[in-house]
């Protein structure tokens, strides 16, 4: 069992050749050109399957808080991609951005996150996936996972050692990374917010929303996301640098006035 995790190890040790915002070493093997060209691609398929709000008050208050995001940014990032805002009109509470700047919003979530300062928070979470190359780091692991497993199948492994190395390469490896993703966008998520004047501390009170509408979950080793408190917390842990850059952009006249009639 040991040489076949072994095999996913030393796969994920050679192909770590990039960082993410914070620093994190990540495992990446597709060129940016791929990852964009392909976020664009199911973005594209995503406008084709799934209708678009009819309601122009709904796109207007979502474009708007895009537009200060998208300020926001560096001038970097800025230029990276054409950035691109769809509402969908969908029942669920979610909204996604892929790589090449494509960002999606399902009018689901607007009565969730009661506020401008709220939308802010989970548009810039999303945003904060693409800047961190979160996509291309989670293609990257699943090849190599893949790769892992059909080595150790090549090896001689027997079925009871693959599924446990299957198991074992999710929870021990993937999963962890997952989370870590999330958080590492819940980080960059609300810095951006507050650079673009909103407000921080509404990012806790999206999730007091969040938990509340919720149903069971399962034990936080288990999931792909973090738990409700413990994103909570480490935002919590941000809050005075958030709070003095709000101030900061507010000291630039930077003060959002997006809203949903």
């Amino acid at each position: 069992m040991r040489k076949y995790s072994a095999v996913i190890s030393l796969l994920i040790i050679l192909a770590s050749c990039a960082s993410s915002p914070l620093d994190r070493r990540q495992v990446v093997l597709y060129s940016d050109a791929e990852m964009v060209e392909q976020g664009i691609r199911s973005y594209r398929q995503m406008q084709a399957e799934i209708p678009a709000t009819t309601n122009p008050r709904e796109l207007q208050y979502v474009q708007c808080v895009a537009n200060y995001i998208v300020a926001a940014l560096d001038e970097e990032d800025q230029n990276r991609f054409e950035w691109e805002v769809t509402v969908f009109d969908n029942e669920q509470a979610n909204a996604f951005a892929l790589p090449g700047g494509k960002i999606g919003v399902y009018n689901g979530l607007l009565p969730i996150t009661v506020n401008q300062h709220q939308l802010a928070a989970v548009m810039a979470h999303e945003v904060g996936h693409v800047l961190a190359n979160h996509s291309n780091e989670r293609a990257s692991q699943s090849t190599l996972r893949n790769v892992g497993i059909a080595a150790a199948q090549i090896l001689g492994a027997s079925d009871t050692t693959l599924q446990v190395l299957d198991t074992g390469s999710q929870l021990g490896i993937f999963l962890p990374f997952n989370r870590t993703q999330e958080s590492e966008a819940d980080s960059i998520g609300v810095i951006l917010m507050a650079n673009a004047g909103f407000n921080p501390e509404e990012s806790i009170n999206l999730w007091l929303n969040m938990s509340a509408e919720g149903g069971p979950r399962p034990p936080e080793f288990l999931s792909t996301h973090p738990s409700p408190s413990s994103r909570m917390a480490e935002l919590r842990r941000l809050m005075p640098a958030a709070n003095a850059l709000r101030q900061s952009a507010m000291g630039r006249g930077l003060n959002p006035d997006c809203v949903q009639n």
